[in-house]
């Protein structure tokens, strides 16, 4: 095995084939192994925060929505629950003033609104139960 004592040493590779040729019967100093640091790439994305599972319960009809719906925009029903889940809970805090404008941009958190994509799966305006204590009122 041949040892690289500098960065000099190492060719510029055409191909990942050549590079893989070329490590496989060279090696790096210990010298050069320790004046490398762990240089984050700038091109990927910063890593998504950890989640945690939990068990829900659906009526299977919801369930078959759900995947049905998943399916046609092209991702996973857990996914897209989740984004339910999420614009959801940013608008009952929207709602009670919890979040606002310029707030979920400054903790980091930021929800995507796509209300007319919820209510296509959901039933009429007429069908649903009134959501409001103001809406549940008789007009005098």
């Amino acid at each position: 095995m041949t040892i690289v004592r500098s960065w000099d040493e190492v060719p510029e590779f055409r191909s990942e084939a050549e590079e893989s040729a070329f490590w496989a019967d060279h090696e790096l100093d210990e010298a050069l192994l320790g004046q490398m640091t762990p240089d984050a790439d700038q091109a990927l994305p910063p890593p998504r925060p950890r989640t945690k599972p939990i068990a829900l319960r659906f009526d299977e009809d919801t369930l078959r929505r759900a995947k049905t719906l998943a399916s046609r925009r092209g991702k996973g029903y857990q996914t897209l629950l989740k984004e339910f889940i999420s614009e959801r809970l940013y608008e009952e805090e929207k709602r009670e003033g919890l979040v606002g404008p310029g707030l979920a941009e400054s903790t980091g958190t930021e929800h995507q609104l796509v209300r007319s994509a919820t209510r296509s799966t959901s039933r009429p305006r007429a069908a649903r139960k009134p959501s409001k204590k103001s809406d549940q009122r008789p007009e005098t």
